[in-house]
């Protein structure tokens, strides 16, 4: 009988039947990382220490992470969340809840300790730069992105309206504070951003039945 089987389907198979991930050490570790970066901040966190609180051990975060900036990273997404704006049916509701999960993250330590070093970090590391923005930027902008499609859709916002412009024009508030300090992130910051860009970019129909006092901007 002639043994059809290759090298290649013994290695897959050898693969297949490895130890699986451990999916405890995907909870504990970004958790233990928050909470390291809130009590010591960004320049003392080790990967020995954040092995230790995930009860796990360096070379297991090794396996999974390239350094402890990437782990950083993973830890911003996974706890922060990459798909923060809802569809509730209402637009600026939506956008308030989304740029609201900024500013509950970052109302704790870990927004001054963590963000200034990591956004310096990435100036010299294209692939960690790259890995920020793949696994934590750009997927919260495009959910954000989707609810402003869909206040176009439903009449609330103009059609004109330059989507990328708000996008930054709602998140930079919140990443500007928490860069550089010079005010506090309120519990009421994401409403009052959200309510000052829609002023400018909701449509008539949208204005009137959310303006009871009739007064009329942007035009």
């Amino acid at each position: 009988m002639v043994n059809t089987r290759s090298d290649g389907g013994r290695a897959g198979a050898r693969k297949a039947s490895g130890r699986p991930r451990d999916a405890r050490i995907d909870e504990a570790v970004p958790e233990a990382v928050m909470e390291i970066l809130n009590e010591v901040g960004y320049g003392s966190l080790t990967l020995e220490a954040v092995a230790a609180r995930a009860g796990t051990s360096k070379p297991a975060l090794r396996r999974r992470w390239r350094s402890r900036q990437h782990l950083v990273v993973s830890a911003l997404a996974r706890i922060i969340g990459t798909t923060p704006t809802p569809d509730t049916g209402c637009t600026h509701c939506d956008l308030i809840a989304g740029i609201g999960t900024l500013s509950e993250a970052f109302t704790s330590t870990v927004g001054r300790r963590a963000l200034p070093a990591l956004v310096a970090d990435l100036t010299n590391d294209p692939r960690l730069e790259k890995e920020f923005k793949d696994t934590f930027f750009h997927p919260r902008r495009a959910t954000t992105a989707e609810a402003l499609r869909r206040g176009i859709d439903r009449g609330d916002i103009r059609p004109d309206a330059d989507i990328d412009l708000l996008l930054d024009m709602l998140a930079s508030t919140t990443y500007y504070r928490v860069l550089f300090g010079h005010l506090p992130i309120t519990p009421e910051l994401a409403e009052d951003v959200v309510s000052v860009v829609m002023v400018g970019i909701a449509t008539r129909r949208w204005r009137d039945e959310h303006d009871p006092s009739g007064v009329e901007a942007g035009e």
